[in-house]
């Protein structure tokens, strides 16, 4: 199949299936006569398993990884879970950063008074160079 067939069934844009060939993460595969390539079953594999991992916020290293083991039928399963645990490590560690930062952006409202008066808090907050926040990891 084309490009366009293999993006509407892989749930990719061309231009992210063309990407992903430019890093290696799609082999370069067999051209037409005409020049394009063409789309075997084992790449849309391919395809949707690089979809799936990137929609679970893998990054594009451990894909890279998680696709060596897949194709290897000798793998251990314990790499893959490493990987795995190491991607659950980073979530948490974002999710602690969004929380704190949610958590600093909540005071800073709770603060505001909200009315028609000019003074602001938060924007007060926000215009301190060099001031630490608390609760912020920036």
């Amino acid at each position: 199949m084309n490009i366009g067939a293999a993006a509407r069934a892989s749930g990719l844009s061309a231009k992210m299936i063309r990407h992903y060939e430019s890093i290696g993460l799609l082999p370069a595969g067999v051209r037409a006569d005409n020049g394009y390539r063409r789309y075997t079953a084992r790449d849309l594999d391919t395809l949707r398993f690089v979809r799936h991992a990137r929609e679970l916020g893998f990054p594009l290293e451990t894909i890279r990884d998680l696709l060596s083991l897949w194709q290897d039928q000798q793998r251990s399963s314990a790499d893959v879970k490493r990987l795995a645990l190491e991607q659950v490590a980073e979530l948490d560690r974002r999710i602690a950063d969004l929380t704190r930062m949610r958590d600093a952006i909540a005071a800073l409202a709770l603060r505001c008074h909200g009315d028609a008066r000019p003074e602001c808090p938060i924007l007060n907050e926000l215009q301190a160079p060099g001031h630490e926040r608390k609760g912020c990891s920036h």
